[in-house]
C-alpha cells in the first residue's frame, strides 16, 4: 500500500571528536601547550572568527538520512561528503512518496536566484495533493507489475518519480558540515533539504556545543 509523507528525517549514525579534539589539532602546530579544558572554548572561537578551518575537519560525523530522491540530489551535491546510498539496482524500494504539506508554499514569484515563495490559492492546493498522489500510485503499480513479471529491479525503477523515498548516509568533517549549513539551513534553500539541514544542526549542537556555538555567532556577524 502506498504510503505518503512529507517529513525529512535525519539520524546520528557515528562521531568522531569533539570540541576537546577540535583544540587539541590546533595544539599540533605549538607542541608543549598544555591541553587545559578552560582554555578549550576560547581556542575554539578564534579558530571560529579568524576562519581557521583545518582544526575542524579533525572531527567527523555520520548521520542517517530518509528523503525523497529530488532532496537526496541536491544534498548529494556537496561533494566534500561521503555517501553510500540504498540501490534500487539489488533491492526493491518501499512504496513510501513524498506529498507536500498542506502549509508548505506551493507558489514561486520573481525571477530566477530572486524569487519568494507563496502559499497558493485553495485550488492549487488540491491539484498539488491530487497529481502527487496520482502519479504516486500509477508508478508503483507500473514498477509492480513490471517487477511481478520478472523484470530487473533496475529496469523497473525507471518508472518511479523523484518523490520517492530514498535512504543514504553522509559521513562528512565537521568543518564541511558547517559549509553545508551555510547553505541549506538559508532562508531560500529548498524547504525540504532545510528541514534535513535543521536537523544536522541540531545534532551539532549536542556534540559540538562550543564550536557550535561560534559557527552561528560569526554567521551572524557576516550577515549583518
Amino acid at each position: 500500500m502506498v504510503e505518503f509523507s512529507s517529513e525529512i528525517t535525519v539520524k546520528l549514525i557515528d562521531t568522531m571528536g569533539d570540541d576537546a579534539r577540535i583544540a587539541e589539532a590546533a595544539r599540533v602546530s605549538t607542541k608543549g601547550l598544555e591541553n587545559k579544558s578552560d582554555k578549550i572554548a576560547g581556542l575554539v572561537r578564534a579558530l571560529a572568527r579568524e576562519n581557521h578551518t583545518s582544526p575542524f575537519e579533525h572531527s567527523v560525523m555520520t548521520v542517517s538520512v530518509e528523503a525523497p530522491i529530488f532532496v537526496a540530489r541536491e544534498w548529494m551535491r556537496h561533494r566534500t561528503q561521503s555517501y553510500s546510498e540504498i540501490s534500487a539496482r539489488y533491492t526493491q524500494l518501499q512504496p513510501k512518496f513524498y506529498l507536500p504539506s498542506r502549509d508548505r508554499k506551493i507558489v514561486q514569484a520573481g525571477k530566477a536566484l530572486d524569487y519568494r515563495r507563496e502559499p497558493g490559492t485553495i485550488e492549487q492546493g488540491v491539484i498539488v495533493e491530487k497529481r502527487h498522489e496520482w502519479a504516486a500510485r500509477e508508478a508503483w503499480d507500473g514498477y509492480q507489475r513490471m517487477l511481478e513479471k520478472g523484470v530487473a529491479n533496475e529496469v523497473a525503477r525507471n518508472v518511479l518519480p523523484v518523490s520517492v523515498y530514498t535512504q543514504f548516509w553522509a559521513t562528512a568533517n565537521l568543518n564541511n558540515w558547517f559549509k553545508f549549513l551555510t547553505l541549506r539551513d538559508a532562508p531560500n534553500a529548498l524547504a525540504e533539504i532545510r528541514e534535513g539541514a535543521e536537523q544536522v544542526d541540531a545534532l551539532i549542537s549536542e556534540l559540538w556545543p562550543v564550536a557550535w556555538r561560534a559557527f552561528h555567532d560569526f554567521k551572524q556577524q557576516e550577515e549583518k
